[in-house]
């Protein structure tokens, strides 16, 4: 599936299956995302075999090196094989992903009170 050496970035990010459109990879360049070798970049950039690139999608981080191009999305065993992420990066994202585990759910599942809560509240507080 690998066509050439360099290929557009927003093309290189959608074949790698970071995003599921190409146009949510052009937004997400166009937004800052993502940077090619430690710079901001356009989504008309060029990328070549050997560039890093560092993609932020909430709330991970990926820094990857790129190990191959393609101009057409393919399979997922296809698209893995177009980068390599970097040991550390893969450890921070590990580690996040944990600590995401481990964190305590900010979940409100009782809502507002019905007629017999506020009833009980209301007697509770000795206005009834």
């Amino acid at each position: 599936m690998e066509s050439s050496t360099s290929v557009r970035l927003d093309k290189c990010l959608w074949a790698a299956r970071f995003y599921k459109t190409r146009s949510a990879a052009t937004a997400a360049v166009a937004g800052g995302k993502i940077e090619v070798n430690g710079g901001p970049a356009k989504p008309a950039r060029i990328v070549t075999i050997g560039d890093t690139v560092r993609i932020r999608i909430a709330p991970f981080e990926w820094i990857v090196s790129i190990t191959g191009v393609a101009e057409r999305r393919g399979s997922a065993e296809v698209a893995a094989r177009l980068y390599k992420e970097t040991d550390e990066s893969r450890e921070a994202r590990e580690r996040h992903a944990q600590l995401l585990r481990d964190a305590p759910l900010l979940r409100f599942d009782e809502g507002k009170p019905g007629k017999r809560d506020r009833r009980t509240i209301r007697r509770l507080k000795g206005n009834d």
